[in-house]
């Protein structure tokens, strides 16, 4: 039975699943009438959360790109102190945690070896754990304190996709909830947050619209060996996993970097061999988001003095960008904490149209499982 729902790939069904797992992941869990997100998943008391010192995000592959985001919008919304660690190397630092700590392990399938064997770790050691899983009665949610469910529907295609977003939808309704529950944020800031939220389905709908654009670019980069994602702040988790869906699916060598880092070594690669994908968005509500953008507008114009060719992710109605960059991909306005759940989409759409164009298996890239369940 093909239960591809008519698209060539799961790859590609999956992608333009995404505004629906949103909605399921968001919609029952807030109350913008009532300034509320519920969470009763959680399973940890308010004065056991208000107690808290510290959050550890543990996770591999895109759910630990997810897990950087989370951070930016915990620690944001909340101003409690996140540290964020690869799963595989959590054990090897000797990790001080305890006491009064929260251990969020996030997982799509809920059985990954490396971040079980960080969960329970952090458990030995005292720390409270919440996992965050795309499957009922996993291994990693049956072990944990509390379990927040992404409703994404299940994911076929190796490369994660519409789990990454739910995941970052899902961090957000964490920081939200925490934020209230701690006292940090009033029911107004809740609805506003929350209807901010609420909106994002809609707005990855919008972004999906893009998708012939996509496939005109991969056409037209396909022989291209490297590439190099940027992003600033939140949005270098998005170059990040933008980098890592290219290496997945199209075997080209790809690396995301912190935009500001450019000049501490990438740089020197920076010609016309070398495309430049950057995340320039800007939210005009935020002063730090028209900084950084400023930032981009002047990292873009150098680049193109290296004779580098820019494509660029920004936001709708953003002229300057579109006549620096040599290619520019529109995404719908957002906050800046929520910006990466549009952004991620069009480099999804790019790495799948780049391995179609090469004839590759788009759902099963070589020498890669979906779930790593040995170390």
């Amino acid at each position: 039975m093909d239960d591809k729902g008519g698209f060539p790939h799961y790859m590609l069904k999956e992608i333009f699943d995404q505004p629906q797992g949103l909605r399921a992941t968001i919609e029952p869990r807030v109350s913008v009438e009532d300034g509320l997100v519920r969470l009763d998943e959680v399973r940890i008391i308010a004065d056991e959360l208000c107690a808290l010192r510290r959050i550890n995000i543990v996770a591999s592959g895109t759910s630990r790109h997810a897990g950087m985001a989370g951070q930016y919008m915990i620690q944001e919304l909340v101003n409690l102190p996140v540290d964020v660690d690869y799963a595989s190397e959590f054990e090897y630092r000797n990790p001080l945690i305890g006491k009064h700590e929260l251990t969020i392990v996030i997982t799509q399938s809920g059985e990954t070896a490396d971040t079980t064997a960080a969960q329970r770790l952090a458990r030995s050691r005292g720390s409270r754990t919440i996992a965050i899983s795309n499957v009922v009665d996993s291994t990693i949610a049956r072990e944990a304190d509390g379990v927040l469910y992404t409703h994404a529907g299940p994911e076929i295609s190796i490369a994660s996709t519409k789990a990454f977003t739910a995941q970052l939808a899902m961090l957000y309704l964490f920081a939200v909830y925490l934020g209230q529950v701690r006292g940090k944020l009033s029911k107004e800031q809740v609805r506003v947050h929350t209807r901010e939220l609420l909106e994002m389905p809609a707005k990855v709908a919008n972004v999906l619209q893009s998708a012939p654009d996509c496939e005109r670019l991969a056409r037209r980069y396909n022989a291209v060996q490297d590439f190099l994602f940027l992003g600033r702040a939140i949005h270098y988790p998005v170059a990040m996993d933008g980098a890592l869906k290219l290496k997945e699916v199209s075997y080209i060598h790809a690396e995301g970097y912190p935009t500001g880092e450019a000049k501490h070594g990438p740089n020197a690669l920076i010609d016309e061999t070398l495309p430049v994908v950057i995340i320039a968005t800007c939210d005009c509500n935020d002063a730090g988001s028209v900084l950084r953008y400023e930032k981009n507008v002047a990292n873009i114009k150098s680049f193109k003095q290296q004779s580098g060719r820019v494509m660029a992710i920004a936001s709708e109605g953003d002229e300057v960008v579109c006549k620096l960059a040599d290619h520019t991909v529109f995404v719908p306005q957002a906050s800046e904490l929520l910006s990466p759940i549009l952004e991620i989409v069009p480099l999804q759409l790019f790495a799948y149209y780049m391995a179609v164009a090469k004839g590759l298996d788009v759902d099963r890239p070589r020498n890669l499982v979906k779930s790593v369940t040995r170390e």
